[in-house]
């Protein structure tokens, strides 16, 4: 198994299914009342803390109350499988349903930016690596595998962050909302430009690791 890869699949799926968690908790909080339609807003103008907390997410329940149970079991379901399933059998596969299923119940919107790279990498988990052993020279593969955990630390506090300001607002030292948005939408770009990163120096981790097992 390539524990790298698994590593970086399993903390950033966790995240996303915190989010998806705290989408179905705000929606619990609006009761039992029927949603506008297959668009809805989980944080209601009673729950915002700033001016765009709104945390938008896509519903085919058309009620606020069990689309927030759903979306929390489904929220806490990812994160336990992408904790500790990965390595079953069909544990990508279950992974991805559990995604499309978070998307679809009221876990919100943002994360389909982001899991289809994070399905593709978990379907590495198990697999040889070939095309990176060939890519990779064994000098770039020991500085990728070096930036590894670092650039993972980064992504996932990068994630956590945005997350935090989608739901607060709170940036220190920033007390204008427009301001906060634009400092979210930047850790996101940021974390999108750096998954690439994070992956690869994860294969490359994973094809260290291989090769001193062989020794």
């Amino acid at each position: 198994m390539n524990k790298a890869t698994r590593t970086n699949v399993s903390i950033l799926s966790t995240i996303f299914g915190f989010s998806g968690m705290l989408h179905g908790f705000f929606e619990l909080l609006q009761g039992d009342q029927p949603t506008p339609g297959l668009y809805i807003n989980a944080i209601a103008p009673a729950q915002q803390m700033w001016p765009h907390g709104t945390e938008p997410a896509l519903t085919l329940i058309p009620n606020y109350l069990y689309s927030g149970i759903a979306a929390l079991l489904v929220g806490l379901a990812l994160s336990i499988w992408a904790l500790a399933c990965l390595h079953k059998p069909h544990g990508t596969t279950v992974l991805l349903l559990l995604f499309v299923l978070l998307l679809l119940l009221g876990g919100g919107v943002a994360q389909t930016l982001f899991f289809p790279f994070i399905w593709l990498a978990a379907t590495r988990i198990h697999k040889p690596l070939a095309w990176w052993d060939k890519t990779l020279s064994v000098n770039v593969r020991h500085s990728l595998s070096r930036l590894w955990p670092v650039s993972l630390i980064l992504a996932a506090t990068l994630l956590s962050f945005a997350l935090e300001i989608a739901v607060t607002g709170f940036v220190p030292g920033i007390h204008d909302p427009d301001q906060a948005v634009m400092v979210m939408l930047a850790c996101l770009a940021a974390f999108l430009l750096l998954l690439p990163l994070v992956f690869i120096s994860g294969f490359a981790r994973d094809l260290v690791n291989r090769k001193s097992l062989l020794i």
